[in-house]
């Protein structure tokens, strides 16, 4: 069975739900809160310091599916029919509608078992703050709908969502084969016609002489974040980033409470693939810098990938889906920054007054210059 958390209020027996930004426990209905068990600790630096520690597991042990059962759970989730998310709850909690998309859904009562998390960055913005973000960035869009900004700002309240990533470390000694660019130049006569005139000018002309090079780089990588999402648009949680993951902290169900947390539907191997990837882009920009001269050539790159090791952290998102004119709008605030991302709504009546309006100034400007 999935295990189930509570928070009943000390004060009054309401649910208690994280307070973004703080380390307590907050009750809506009054006011009372109280912090997080365990949240501080006598460390080896004094009173109320804390040490975090997070297990780094060997890439190897997970992609063989060797793991430990008290890394795994029990949760309880609902996939959503429309996007595919698969939404995590914590205790009687159910959701009438998907936060990814808005789309209907009912509350699964079966379980699955998942990989724990091994840290969490709680939210820092508040729903309030998060909301005014959106609004302001919609505001800044040219030739945004005015009905989408009046639905949006009729106080329809944002979904926290704890959003799964992969992150991975690696170890990496490239050797490289390539070629090296430098650039001269040469100087040519060509001819131009000038006021019905034809006259030689001479001008530079840029060249490049390649020669073949050979090396080695080294690099080594720290939480290269893969979301585990499928339900996200990539390039607009991609666009979210940086997290500051050094304010990650060892995961505890509190900071959870009263929000969602969706369940990873990117498989591992997937996410390593994807920030392999990201991880070869950076080594190819090492190479170039290593070759150097005016441009490079990457011919061949022989990674030796060591001591690879990965996690499964859940970052903070506050989400917005709209269905306006029959189209869903999905916008996402960073739960740490304030970053904003979505995907962009266009006014066709704003863009044709846009362009009417610019056809009558560049009449208006023809006028002139033909009278003047």
């Amino acid at each position: 069975m999935a295990e189930e958390h509570r928070y009943p209020c000390g004060q009054c027996g309401a649910e208690l739900r994280f307070a973004p930004g703080a380390t307590r426990l907050k009750c809506a209905h009054c006011g009372h809160e109280q912090e997080i068990a365990g949240e501080a600790s006598k460390g080896p630096w004094g009173a109320g310091t804390k040490v975090k520690r997070f297990e780094e597991i060997p890439l190897a042990r997970g992609l063989s599916n060797d793991m430990p059962l008290a890394q795994t759970a029990e949760v309880r989730a609902t996939k959503c029919p429309n996007c595919g998310a698969q939404v995590q709850f914590d205790g009687a909690k159910h959701a009438a509608e998907c936060p990814f998309c808005a789309s209907p859904v009912v509350v699964d009562t079966g379980s699955t078992r998942k990989l724990k998390p091994q840290a969490v960055l709680p939210f820092q913005l508040d729903e309030k703050t998060a909301h005014k973000a959106m609004l302001d960035w919609l505001g800044s869009l040219w030739f945004a709908p005015n009905g989408l900004l009046q639905y949006t700002r009729s106080g329809r309240e944002m979904n926290g969502i704890y959003v799964p990533y992969w992150t991975f470390d690696a170890d990496t000694e490239t050797d490289y084969r390539g070629q090296r660019g430098d650039a001269y130049y040469e100087t040519r006569t060509v001819t131009v016609n000038v006021n019905g005139r034809n006259e030689q000018r001479q001008e530079q002309v840029r060249k490049i002489r390649w020669s073949n090079v050979r090396g080695h780089v080294a690099r080594d990588f720290d939480d290269v974040l893969a979301i585990a999402s499928t339900a996200l648009p990539t390039n607009l949680a991609e666009h979210l980033e940086p997290w500051d993951l050094s304010l990650l902290e060892p995961y505890r169900p509190d900071y959870l409470a009263g929000f969602s947390a969706e369940g990873y539907t990117v498989a591992l191997a997937d996410g390593h693939q994807v920030a392999r990837q990201k991880m070869e882009y950076v080594i190819q920009g090492d190479i170039r810098r290593d070759i150097g001269g005016d441009e490079q050539r990457i011919d061949k790159m022989d990674v030796d990938w060591q001591d690879e090791t990965f996690k499964h952290i859940l970052l903070p998102i506050w989400m917005a889906a709209y269905k306006y004119n029959g189209k869903s709008y999905r916008f996402l605030v960073n739960g740490q920054t304030g970053e904003v991302q979505g995907e962009r709504p266009w006014s066709v009546w704003k863009i044709a007054f846009a362009v009417l309006a610019a056809a009558v100034v560049a009449g208006v400007v023809w006028y002139v210059t033909q009278n003047a």
